[in-house]
């Protein structure tokens, strides 16, 4: 892919579904960083069976920027970028989401790593959330500030493993790492649900990575997340990664697994005094709303951030708990299907 045999060959993948107003943006700006950094590129697209205008944004972007596309039926997100890596060519593979817009100078600083630091095998993107005029992506954004708290209070260099992966940043977002680890994880992946389209397609992956390579991040990685603007969207987000999140850490001893169990806990009893007492379930959700924006403030999160989570967090709460209500019925419907 590149002239120049010290620069590591690099590919790549963005799964997309009904993501007509985001894509051409998105593949945009990943051009215009590979151009800033001189970093041939290959870029793939898998269309995971878009039913609005997303078809036709990428046939002009690959007229335009000679990308490749891919199409499939919708099967979610792990299945398009699938499709996606046994396309690539690169010896190191990117995983983009189509709403992120990365950052000019990123793919410089990532170029420099590799050919500086190859034995630095994993990069988790840095993510800026566009959350000053969106609340619900806000609130996202404020709410994992609380447990990423060790990095999300002081962005700097660093690397976390397997020990400590449940207090750092993750997630495939913004995601490098070499071809045979990506691959590898991909051929581990097993999930607790059946059909793959609720599955923690990310967090199952990382785990499997993070128990063989120390994951880097760094600031000068960065790339910006526009979330979902809606009330409809973002309860929805809720649900499905109440789902997911059972499918990440059910079968995980850990921090947050523990968090899940707490969850749960604080929920039956918040449903219990809601049907007893609602007046002082009602005041008591609200000071505890009160009080997660004060947490998340602490840990990091913007003003607008912390108003998003208190006004937010019983929508979230309801979305999300529901989620895992799903999730579990999932998982346990699986555990005694395979018995």
């Amino acid at each position: 892919m590149s002239a120049n045999p010290l620069l590591p060959s690099l590919s790549v993948v963005i799964p997309v579904y009904n993501e007509q107003d985001w894509i051409s943006r998105s593949v945009g700006a990943l051009v215009a960083s590979a151009e800033a950094a001189q970093w041939p590129v290959e870029i793939l697209v898998v269309d995971d069976g878009s039913t609005d205008a997303t078809a036709e944004k990428l046939t002009e972007l690959r007229e335009r920027h000679g990308i490749t596309v891919l199409s499939q039926a919708n099967g979610g997100r792990f299945e398009a970028r699938r499709a996606g890596m046994s396309k690539a060519s690169g010896d190191w593979i990117v995983l983009l989401d189509s709403r992120v817009i990365v950052d000019q100078h990123s793919l410089t600083f990532l170029r420099d790593q590799l050919v500086e630091h190859p034995e630095r095998a994993v990069w988790n993107g840095h993510i800026n959330v566009a959350s000053e005029h969106n609340p619900y992506a806000g609130f996202m954004a404020g709410l994992v500030k609380v447990p990423w708290r060790r990095y999300c209070a002081n962005p700097r260099l660093m690397s976390f493993g397997i020990e400590d992966f449940d207090v750092y940043p993750k997630g495939t977002t913004f995601f490098c790492a070499r071809r045979e680890l990506l691959e590898g994880s991909v051929v581990a992946f097993a999930s607790l649900f059946d059909d793959i389209r609720f599955a923690s397609d990310d967090t199952r992956m990382l785990r499997w990575i993070a128990e063989r390579e120390r994951i880097f991040l760094a600031p000068d990685l960065s790339a910006t997340y526009h979330g979902r603007d809606s009330f409809k969207k973002f309860y929805s987000q809720s649900f499905f990664r109440g789902t997911t999140y059972v499918d990440s850490y059910l079968a995980s001893p850990g921090v947050a697994r523990n968090a899940l169990f707490g969850a749960l806990a604080v929920g039956v009893v918040g449903l219990g005094l809601a049907a007893k007492k609602p007046k002082t379930a009602a005041v008591a959700g609200v000071a505890g709303a009160v009080a997660a924006g004060a947490a998340v403030k602490r840990c990091g999160a913007t003003n607008a951030e912390a108003r998003a989570v208190t006004t937010l967090l019983p929508v979230f709460a309801t979305g999300f708990g529901a989620g895992v209500v799903r999730g579990l019925y999932l998982a346990l419907r699986t555990i005694l299907r395979r018995r």
